[in-house]
């Protein structure tokens, strides 16, 4: 009688108990670890795509949402005006909180350093927003405005500074 085949199935499953009692021995750090590890993301789009077809569409929306001007026509108020608007500028801040979290994933992340803290403050100034929004806040949401703007300028002056020097230009015309 030929032992082998079922040598080599007890092996193999020896070998499964083995890894998976030492996968249950680990610690949850461990296990997490091991979790992240065989995580992908679909990081297809570049920071340049991101920025321009995610983040600056949403950005554009909560400061044009936001103030007022006066121009020759007079003095407008450009915060909504109904549910319905705040509603809209609450989902694009949303936008900017789960960017901040786009920018921070693995594939995507300059470094662990101050691009971090920028995708964080990002992510701030959207849960700011949104917060603001469904409050229907005026002053807080300019504040949030602010807050996001800040938080661009300094991560473009870091990371890319010509983006700054474009719009400094741009004004001079």
């Amino acid at each position: 009688m030929n032992l082998t085949p079922i040598i080599s199935r007890i092996s193999r499953l020896a070998t499964v108990i083995a890894v998976t009692s030492l996968a249950a021995c680990s610690g949850p750090e461990e296990n997490e670890q091991a979790a992240q590890a065989g995580t992908s993301y679909n990081t297809s789009l570049n920071i340049q795509q991101l920025m321009a077809l995610v983040l600056e569409p949403a950005a554009d929306v909560l400061w044009d949402s936001g103030g007022w001007i006066l121009d020759a026509s007079g003095y407008e108020e450009l915060y909504p005006t109904t549910d319905e608007g705040w509603e809209f500028v609450r989902s694009q801040a949303a936008v900017i909180v789960e960017t901040g979290n786009m920018l921070a994933l693995p594939a995507r992340a300059e470094d662990n350093d101050a691009w971090m803290i920028y995708s964080q403050g990002l992510s701030e100034a959207g849960l700011r927003a949104m917060a603001a929004a469904e409050a229907q806040d005026n002053e807080e949401y300019f504040q949030a405005g602010a807050q996001l703007y800040s938080v661009c300028t300094a991560c473009h002056q870091a990371y890319n500074p010509d983006i700054n020097n474009r719009f400094v230009s741009d004004a001079g015309n």
